[in-house]
């Protein structure tokens, strides 16, 4: 098997900055799932009020969405490239080029459609004016926190793109 290019600088960054970004909103959520008083209040604020149904899925949500950002990594590690020798029956066997780009192209276009709405709707003015929503300072945290998962798809297409180039480029 031909030699791969080692990922370029930017991509490494790139593909670090990506769990980082995600860990605000998961905080933030587990600070709502574990009751800490995030702005809700009202029937929004029974609603979310912990410990109840919130807790297990903001727990659950937070580790599906750090677990999905840390898949970045394979990007530029050697374990997107060939499957890790310890994985029985397919250890050391190379990752094909379409699978992780397919996967990764749909987990952008995926993170496109629910990012965007999330962060840009949830926290336009339409909710954010309700009045059991965080307002004031607790709105703004919460936007600072929602805010970053903006440059997750790009950061992940760019870094794909990245990846193809490479593994095309050892072909």
């Amino acid at each position: 098997m031909p030699t791969t290019p080692d990922p370029p600088r930017w991509a490494r960054w790139a593909a670090y900055a990506v769990p980082l970004l995600v860990l605000p909103s998961g905080i933030w959520r587990l600070a709502l799932g574990a009751g800490v008083p995030v702005g809700f209040t009202g029937e929004l604020g029974r609603l979310y009020a912990a410990p109840g149904w919130i807790t297990p899925y903001v727990v659950a949500l937070t580790v599906a969405a750090e677990a999905a950002a840390l898949l970045t990594l394979g990007l530029v590690r050697p374990w997107g490239e060939v499957v890790p020798a310890r994985v029985p029956r397919f250890g050391g066997r190379p990752v094909p080029t379409w699978c992780v780009v397919g996967a990764a192209a749909f987990g952008v276009a995926a993170l496109t459609a629910i990012a965007v709405p999330t962060v840009a709707l949830w926290n336009g003015p339409e909710n954010m004016g309700d009045p059991d929503a965080p307002q004031g300072l607790a709105g703004a945290v919460m936007t600072a926190c929602y805010a970053p998962l903006l440059a997750w798809p790009p950061l992940l297409a760019a870094v794909t793109v990245a990846y193809w180039r490479r593994r095309r480029a050892a072909r």
